[in-house]
């Protein structure tokens, strides 16, 4: 199925995420709005609607290393929640983290055995940013939550594949087959109000 031509805003355009998130839809056809940081405060509903105006979907992939993980990602849920509706937006997919993520025995992956510790408070952050989405968001926004099951590939070459999986340390995708799978989720919505791990085919 081919997706018409969308306007597509993708705040957190200038890491790693955003960026080919940016390029797999610009690669698609549609009219892409790249915002990062100095474009406006994604933790602001005020500044998210007057960026978000006029578009169909968001793509989030933001991060901020000076802020408080606990804070920054739920007040970033509660303003996309917020600003993106009334911004006329409907359809939202976020970028989350594979280790707030169950497992294919039920257990999120960061209480498997083994797995680091010493990132446990971006973790939580993570994790507490999508319930926070979960809590606010209107059913007037469409929104999922798609990660990794496991970590990003960072040197292979994108094979134009993947699969949603369960979090699985081992797994790995690269960035190129990510933000395929962004980019499906924000023209053609199979998930909803969830959040998916997604993996190299």
């Amino acid at each position: 199925m081919e997706a018409k031509s969308s306007k597509i805003i993708v705040f957190g355009a200038g890491g790693r995420v955003g960026r080919a998130a940016v390029a797999e839809a610009r690669r698609r056809g549609h009219e892409v709005t790249a915002a990062g940081r100095t474009e406006g405060n994604v933790t602001d509903p005020a500044a998210v609607a007057r960026l978000a105006v006029g578009h169909d979907a968001a793509i989030v992939a933001v991060y901020d290393p000076g802020a408080p993980p606990g804070e920054f990602f739920p007040a970033v849920a509660r303003a996309l929640a917020e600003g993106l509706p009334a911004a006329g937006v409907k359809r939202l997919v976020s970028v989350g983290l594979a280790s707030v993520l169950p497992t294919a025995s039920g257990d999120l992956l960061t209480d498997t055995p083994g797995y680091p510790q010493e990132w446990r408070e971006f973790y939580v952050g993570h994790g507490a940013g999508t319930e926070a989405l979960r809590a606010a968001a209107p059913e007037a926004l469409d929104w999922a939550v798609l990660s990794p099951a496991g970590d990003f590939d960072h040197e292979g070459e994108p094979s134009g594949r993947y699969v949603l999986a369960p979090a699985a340390a081992d797994s790995r995708i690269t960035y190129g087959d990510f933000a395929r799978a962004l980019l499906d989720q924000a023209e053609f919505p199979t998930l909803h109000r969830t959040h998916a791990g997604v993996s190299a085919a």
